[in-house]
């Protein structure tokens, strides 16, 4: 029977989301290895993250990482940003007008725009900072939406 059912489950296609995840806060050392891996690979060059290393109100250290809330494609009002088939917000860059609406709506800060780039990035859980990570507090997992 747990065969049976295993198999329906695989075979139904449950929907999955791939989100970045942060597993535990604590063990960050700022190195900002996360960061300086993320800039260099979407724009080449230092400041331009889609992950941020940085202190909270409580003066405590804080990950601010992409859960993928949607919060950014339900406030653009171009429609540039959709949920694609692996449940990851992507930004459109034809569609996009550069309004910055996103960048703004974001809770976490951390959809990034450069003045070289027409349209802003933001996280797509492509995990280089995971690899980056030499505390190995970040993670990309699937989790059933």
């Amino acid at each position: 029977m747990f065969y049976f059912l295993i198999n329906y489950l695989h075979i139904k296609g449950e929907d999955k989301s791939k989100k970045l995840v942060v597993k535990d806060k604590s063990l960050c050392q700022a190195c900002l290895s996360c960061e300086l891996a993320c800039s260099e690979a979407f724009y080449k060059k230092e400041g331009f993250s889609c992950i941020s290393i940085g202190v909270n109100k409580k003066d405590a250290l804080d990950v601010k990482a992409c859960n993928q809330c949607g919060v950014c494609a339900k406030k653009c009002p171009e429609d540039a940003i959709s949920k694609n088939a692996k449940g990851v917000y992507t930004i459109d860059k034809k569609k996009c007008t550069g309004c910055l609406t996103c960048v703004e709506a974001c809770p976490k800060g951390i959809i990034v725009k450069s003045e070289d780039k027409p349209a802003p990035s933001k996280c797509v859980a492509c995990g280089i900072c995971v690899k980056a990570c030499p505390q190995e507090i970040l993670e990309v997992v699937e989790i059933a939406d």
